[in-house]
């Protein structure tokens, strides 16, 4: 076939080309939707409020939380009033990043992903003599935040210093504050004073003021560059354990599922004025965002339907009854009892009384990080700017 030419090869290598680029295509537009379904990448947490999510404040600054504490994940104390893990713990989980330190805990901690500054016992108002000697902690969230501030300003300063990365190896990058995810779960013990020292509706006249002070904090850590904020409401403060025991309902005052009903109004109160300061910041702070999560529904949810969900009465704690606390001795009648936990924490929601169990804090946090319990409906993963 001299001097004719075949062109089936040109046509094969053109197409060919054409084949490969199309597949190239495909595949760019492939990893383009599976990055954006991926989610984005928080560098580290910070993380305020009370003892739902303190990981060792307490227990490193007032005396080791006792054992059986930790039990079932840590295999002893690991600062946190649980049996294991908290909601906190699962979120950092979610976020494929390590445990949160306590800021206070002196003992090998490492803020390169962020610094855990929640205290057991601690409110949103300021902790004057009164809620001190009611038993609350003076650790209260504008403290908090000047323990923010002074990591953040030191952090800044040792970088600048640094001769090395030894001495920084620890510590958070400076440039990451401002990407970072903060979250905020305080609340329940401003309600647990106002429902010790005061007639509801007294209270009630106050919670403008205690929200007033949460909207203070998040402008504050807003101008310290935190730009991701993800607030979490009140539990059914109501439904816990300790609360029914020690302050028994009136006739009329319980609802379907067993709970004080007055206080868990009380809470509803609390949240809705919450939710509507949250939509509120989120106009006042360009360049934010504020995601809201509705933690009382998922926990009102578990306790009015345990049985549904693999657990046993809502209304009974794990660890200790109402002769001894969880994890301390007492005489009675001669005889010394230790509250010690029950032969299986996994049944129960409530560990103590007060605190969630590591399998009630795992069925909550699978139900807000989807962000079907959130506004604006957004998960976790995808929270950032």
């Amino acid at each position: 076939m001299n001097g004719v030419i075949d062109f089936r090869g040109s046509l094969g290598s053109i197409s060919s080309k054409k084949t490969v680029m199309a597949v190239a295509i495909s595949l760019l537009l492939v990893a383009s939707l599976l990055g954006s379904s991926c989610g984005c990448h928080f560098p580290a947490i910070y993380n305020l409020g009370d003892s739902n999510s303190d990981t060792g404040s307490v227990s490193a600054t007032f005396g080791r939380v006792p054992w059986p504490c930790g039990e079932s994940f840590f295999g002893k104390p690991a600062g946190r009033y649980s049996d294991g893990r908290l909601i906190i713990d699962f979120i950092a989980n979610e976020l494929k990043l390590p445990f949160l330190s306590a800021y206070l805990d002196a003992i090998d901690s490492n803020f390169r992903h962020g610094a855990n500054f929640a205290a057991s016992g601690s409110t949103i108002q300021p902790a004057d003599d009164k809620l001190f000697d009611t038993g609350f902690n003076p650790l209260s969230l504008d403290i908090q935040l000047l323990q923010f501030q002074q990591l953040k300003e030191r952090t800044n300063e040792l970088y600048d210093q640094a001769k090395n990365l030894d001495i920084t190896d620890r510590l958070p990058r400076p440039e990451e504050f401002s990407k970072s995810l903060y979250i905020l779960d305080c609340g329940q013990n401003d309600l647990h004073y106002g429902i010790i020292t005061s007639i509801e509706d007294q209270f009630k006249a106050f919670i403008p003021n205690i929200i007033n002070q949460f909207a203070a904090a998040v402008e504050k850590l807003f101008q310290q560059g935190a730009r991701v904020f993800w607030i979490h409401n009140t539990g059914p403060i109501g439904c816990l354990p300790t609360v029914i025991i020690n302050f028994p309902p009136k006739p009329g005052n319980v609802d379907q599922v067993g709970c004080i009903k007055s206080y868990n109004e009380l809470a509803q109160e609390f949240n809705k004025q919450l939710k509507d300061t949250v939509s509120q910041l989120k106009a006042k702070l360009p360049g934010a965002r504020l995601i809201y999560v509705d933690i009382y529904s998922a926990k009102f949810s578990l306790i009015s339907e345990a049985n549904k969900y693999g657990f046993v009465d809502p209304f009974v704690n794990c660890c200790g009854d109402h002769h001894v606390e969880c994890g301390k001795t007492v005489v009675v009648n001669g005889t010394e009892i230790f509250g010690a936990s029950c032969s299986d924490p996994s049944k129960h929601i409530s560990w103590d009384g007060i605190h969630y169990t590591e399998a009630a804090n795992y069925w909550v946090v699978n139900r807000i990080l989807d962000g079907s319990l959130s506004d604006p409906p957004l998960p976790i993963t995808k929270a950032c700017l």
